[in-house]
């Protein structure tokens, strides 16, 4: 990106026209207090709106306004290139779109008419003082390109003829419509379709008459009838081995039951559960989370059961592991996240990861 600078030449003075002041004023109170400065895009381009180009003059009232550094307000207006540091032209100045779609659709040709008409060199005043014109990157409708920008408004699908209207309707004190100007609907396909235009994909044409869909309707139902023999024939073919297939219907219904009544409700009291603290020893219970696979709720869970600290989880045997993880419902996960050693990891560091 090219180095940009403040224009030499500068007036001695900005201020907001009354109406500016108050649309700046109702801009910044739309951001919370403290966070004016989010305002200095929006108010920067009116200060660019009201003088043709921004000034440093105009750098300081806003950065004043909004109670900036200076500093801060002129790395904007320097960093985006919407801001024009030099003087521009009084009635339009034209940022024509030189990257590679505009460039194949004939941006060249474009340009050149701003040359002939305006100044043979970007940032160069006309003569007149009423236009200005420069060559910029993207300006986002590659569809229609090729294009340029005045201020806030584009214009697409330009010509060279195009280029000179433009300029003459200017020139005459009126604004040219934006937009695409070949006829073109924002930037959908230009004439008529060329895809999808059989009118039998949408007149019903296509459909089968009556008379095929009774005979598509006949084959069918000679399969279905078929069908319905099959499970018959297997029916028949497989009566001898009854006694085989009521094994995986018998495991299905013992299913539920090991579900019904989890291990969980009914172990408390069970020989396998691990010894229990009535409270945390002094000093307060040690910080559980710590071992991975361990959040602030099943902390609480554990801190139910009397396990407070990292010695209790390290001295775990197997059938303790098993319960804990039984009435956890974690189906292995003690396990596989390593809690008992983990526990004594923190239990040897005091309560510290390596």
């Amino acid at each position: 990106m090219s180095v940009r600078r403040l224009d030499k030449v500068q007036p001695d003075s900005f201020k907001f026209t009354s109406d500016n002041l108050a649309w700046a004023k109702e801009t910044i109170q739309k951001f919370p207090k403290g966070k004016q400065a989010s305002a200095v895009i929006p108010v920067l381009w009116k200060a660019q709106e009201q003088e043709g180009w921004t000034t440093e003059p105009a750098i300081r009232y806003v950065a004043d306004l909004l109670d900036m550094a200076y500093i801060r307000v002129l790395e904007i207006a320097t960093f985006y290139t919407m801001f024009h540091l030099s003087p521009v032209g009084k009635k339009a100045h034209i940022q024509v779109c030189g990257t590679i779609s505009c460039q194949l659709r004939g941006a060249e040709e474009i340009i050149k008419v701003c040359k002939n008409r305006i100044a043979e060199k970007a940032h160069t005043l006309s003569d007149d003082g009423d236009f200005s014109w420069e060559e910029v990157e993207c300006l986002g409708a590659c569809t229609n390109a090729p294009m340029i920008q005045i201020t806030k408004d584009v214009y697409e699908d330009l010509t060279p003829d195009d280029m000179h209207r433009i300029l003459d309707e200017i020139e005459a004190g009126n604004k040219p419509k934006p937009g695409p100007q070949n006829g073109r609907q924002l930037s959908a396909p230009i004439g008529d379709l060329t895809t999808l235009t059989d009118p039998t994909l949408f007149d019903g044409s296509r459909l089968m008459s009556k008379s095929s869909q009774k005979a598509a309707k006949a084959k069918p139902a000679g399969k279905s009838r078929a069908a319905k023999e099959k499970p018959a024939s297997v029916k028949a073919i497989t009566a001898d081995k009854k006694p085989a297939l009521e094994k995986p219907a018998a495991k299905a219904e013992a299913a539920p039951k090991s579900k019904a009544a989890p291990k969980a409700e009914a172990g408390l009291d069970d020989k396998d559960r691990p010894e229990a603290l009535k409270q945390a020893r002094s000093g307060g219970p040690d910080d559980l989370k710590l071992i991975s696979g361990i959040g602030p709720k099943i902390e609480g869970i554990l801190h139910g059961l009397g396990i407070f600290h990292f010695d209790q989880i390290s001295s775990w045997k197997k059938r303790e592991r098993e319960w804990v993880d039984g009435y956890l419902r974690f189906k292995g996960r003690i396990d596989r996240d390593q809690w008992v050693k983990q526990a004594k990891a923190l239990a040897k560091s005091g309560g510290k990861k390596s």
